[in-house]
């Protein structure tokens, strides 16, 4: 009896364990093409907070972003999720995140399928977040500019009846149209298994989540199984690259259907880009 309840009690600790200790990823990209200005550029990286909560107001996780001092804070979609839609408890978040740095957001699948697109974008460009919708932010510092760029979840046109690849790609096209050549280009994308979209429209950094790092991470193999990518998935945490573009994957914060991470904790990446 007692060993019943001794497995019971460490599997409860460790599936709390894995779904609220927050780590902290620090990522350096090296990149000939990015201005001398922005040497040195911080982002912190966040995506796919489903609705969670992390302390009162998001406290816990608020204390990890502010600590790493980020120049820009990118979030890359679901920000809510469509089963439980608590859209207050991830405004805490949103609010505090704005006190820290810019914030840029990108719509993912889950705020297009609980139809609430309109809703949350106007709620938060009212609040000062930069809401990215096929379209670029120049930043200038110095004598250089870069683009920030962010596109809609593919989700948002599939009744066009496009694959989600030519979705993705005329997307970047609306978005940077009319910027010049050769600018230095960050792009926020919610899906990541849109790498070769990506690599062929020449983006320098690619900002991505939706695959919850596999939800379920076997050591030493990585992620068991990831929406749009099936089982044991390419792209579900860390830094990819093809060609002059690189892609930080996002673990993610929180849980949709499944309701745990399993080896996968919470995560925040910072990201340096260096020279």
């Amino acid at each position: 009896m007692f060993t019943s309840l001794g497995l019971i009690l460490f599997f409860a600790l460790f599936l709390y364990a894995n779904n609220n200790i927050i780590t902290i990823n620090k990522e350096e990209i090296h990149l000939k093409d990015l201005p001398e200005d922005f040497d040195g550029m911080r982002i912190v990286h966040l995506s796919d907070l489903h609705d969670a909560a992390f302390g009162e107001r998001q406290n816990r996780l608020l204390k990890k972003v502010r600590n790493a001092e980020p120049d820009f804070i990118f979030f890359t979609g679901d920000l809510v999720d469509r089963n439980r839609y608590r859209l207050e408890n991830s405004l805490h978040l949103i609010d505090g995140l704005l006190e820290i740095a810019p914030v840029y957001y990108v719509t993912g699948n889950h705020e297009i399928s609980a139809n609430k697109v309109e809703d949350i974008t106007e709620i938060l460009e009212e609040r000062g977040v930069i809401v990215l919708r096929n379209h670029v932010q120049l930043i200038k510092k110095g004598n250089s500019t870069i683009a920030i760029g962010g596109i809609d979840d593919p989700l948002m046109r599939i009744s066009e009846l496009e694959d989600e690849k030519t979705i993705t790609s005329t997307n970047i096209e609306k978005a940077f149209t009319g910027i010049p050549e050769g600018t230095f280009a960050l792009l926020l994308s919610h899906r990541p298994e849109q790498m070769e979209a990506y690599v062929e429209k020449e983006m320098n950094v690619v900002f991505s989540g939706h695959a919850h790092g596999g939800q379920v991470r076997i050591p030493l193999v990585g992620g068991l199984v990831a929406p749009g990518q099936g089982l044991f998935p390419k792209y579900t945490s860390g830094i990819y690259s093809a060609g002059e573009t690189h892609m930080v994957v996002n673990r993610g914060l929180g849980n949709s259907l499944f309701p745990f991470r399993i080896f996968n904790f919470p995560e925040v990446i910072v990201v340096t880009l260096k020279n």
